[in-house]
């Protein structure tokens, strides 16, 4: 993974009105913190850290935050945005060690075709879009890709099941549903009149049964005891 760098300022007045003019004019509010360091409130254009962003490795970026000279290995921690415009309002980057395992999100993609999914009318269904792991910062995978093309209508691709590179570990349960097939409702539709079909032919042979089993005790009509 190679090193991105993203230059930040120091000493911004904090407040909500010198956000807004910051924000105005496309710098973001920001915050350094973490192996004991004090918190340092800085700043960023916001085309740079767009720019550092980019890369395959989006928001799991391994950043060369530079503050008045000093180099921060950080990564972002959590993204503020605007309610409405969704554009970001204030970012905070957590100072790492670069040999200690963190815990990252990293996204998850499906690919192949799962063509005996697709012939039964089901529908492959991711139940995640991320799965949490454990590694060392330099370590961190782009993505997560998982093989779909062998699912069939009963298959369920749990956390266990996920082949992850060397020294990335899936922090969560092995037993949780990562990928599982839905069944389109014209399926169920059919799959319940089948069912309900086979329950009222059952009703009926039964009703029959029943009345033969009935007739063959009675008296024949006319006959009396004299």
């Amino acid at each position: 993974m190679s090193d991105t760098v993203l230059v930040a300022e120091s000493g911004r007045i904090t407040g909500s009105a010198a956000a807004r003019r910051m924000r105005a004019d496309d710098v973001i509010p920001a915050v350094v913190y973490g192996l004991g360091m004090e918190p340092i409130s800085i700043s960023v254009a916001r085309r740079d850290l767009r720019q550092a962003l980019s890369g395959s490795a989006g928001m799991n970026t391994v950043l060369d935050l530079t503050v008045d000279g000093n180099v921060y290995p950080a990564i972002i921690k959590e993204l503020q945005r605007h309610p409405t415009r969704r554009t970001v309002s204030h970012v905070d980057f957590i100072q790492i060690n670069l040999s200690e395992e963190i815990r990252v999100h990293v996204p998850l993609r499906l690919e192949g075709d799962a063509h005996e999914v697709m012939n039964n009318n089901g529908l492959v269904d991711p139940a995640v879009d991320s799965i949490e792991v454990a590694t060392t910062p330099r370590l961190i995978p782009d993505e997560i890709v998982i093989d779909i093309s062998e699912m069939t209508m009963d298959s369920v691709i749990r956390l266990g099941d996920v082949a992850l590179p060397d020294g990335v570990v899936a922090t969560g349960d092995p037993e949780s549903p990562v990928v599982t097939v839905l069944v389109m409702r014209a399926e169920v539709e059919e799959i319940e009149e089948a069912d309900a079909e086979l329950a009222e032919a059952a009703a009926e042979g039964e009703s029959t049964a029943d009345s033969d089993a009935g007739g063959e005790g009675e008296a024949p009509s006319g006959d009396t005891a004299e």
